[in-house]
């Protein structure tokens, strides 16, 4: 985004989407980081035994060009009308940065560790990518918990780190801004506790700060960035949950910032 060759508010430029009559055509890299695509690919908060069958399940265990199937589903809803998370629409992404930053595995992983990883010593970390040679966007990026704190640091400072900006102007308080509709508070690619949703409000009820915005791994992994208390708490752990349910962080996260005296915590509407 910082360097031009992507935009938030543009269609996102998938080759199979590209026909003039294709209806695909609209959605836009913002409405991919959002799930708002509308693509009919299922859902991936379900943890039930039919989410099994989910066309997104499918795509993550079965399919060896997880992007290719991703980009083939058709339309269930028409672009940026309806929230619908799952992981097909963070494929769709991973194969667009791909594609900007060479086409190979090896110019993701290049591009990563000296725009991203390299600048922020972020040390011990790994992604994961699919048969195709795509990362895996949606998860599978592993690290340790230090390296987390660095990427939450990132955001914390919005975008800039020892002087650089690695980030666009503005990227974090779009990542924190809330998408409508969004019942469990998410942004674009972040969780958040900004506007409405039944999610931030019952957050805010536990304990967490109003302008709290935070990275959710599968099953009990965070990554929390308060920018009114100047603090990144990051928490580790295998904790089954329900999407509200924030499985103990709660209580951690309150607690933290209780401990580190940083003054008032934002909360209410």
């Amino acid at each position: 985004m910082r360097q031009g060759t992507l935009a938030l508010d543009r269609p996102a430029p998938v080759a199979a989407w590209q026909k003039p009559d294709d209806p695909r055509h609209a959605i836009t890299v913002d409405q991919l980081l959002r799930h708002t695509a509308g693509l009919a690919l299922g859902n991936s908060l379900s943890a039930s035994l039919g989410a099994a069958l989910e066309p997104v399940n499918h795509m993550k265990y079965t399919e060896s060009d997880m992007a290719a199937y991703a980009e083939s589903a058709d339309l269930e809803s028409r672009p940026g009308t309806v929230w619908n998370y799952h992981d097909g629409n963070y494929l769709i992404l991973s194969h667009l940065i791909r594609n900007a930053t060479g086409g190979q595995p090896a110019d993701v992983l290049r591009f990563a560790r000296q725009e991203l990883f390299g600048p922020l010593g972020m040390r011990n970390v790994t992604l994961e990518f699919d048969a195709a040679g795509t990362p895996e966007g949606s998860t599978q990026m592993l690290a340790s918990a230090r390296d987390w704190a660095r990427f939450g640091v990132l955001y914390l400072n919005d975008g800039v780190l020892g002087g650089k900006r690695i980030l666009p102007e503005g990227w974090m308080s779009c990542s924190a801004s809330p998408t409508p509709n969004a019942f469990v508070g998410y942004g674009a690619g972040f969780w958040t506790n900004l506007g409405d949703s039944y999610g931030a409000r019952y957050r805010i009820e536990q304990g967490w700060p109003r302008d709290a915005f935070f990275a959710k791994g599968t099953i009990g992994q965070y990554v929390v960035v308060i920018p009114s208390q100047r603090l990144v708490i990051v928490r580790f752990g295998v904790t089954p949950n329900w999407p509200l349910n924030a499985d103990g962080v709660s209580r951690l996260v309150s607690d933290v910032v209780a401990a580190t005296g940083k003054g008032h915590v934002a909360t209410g509407s």
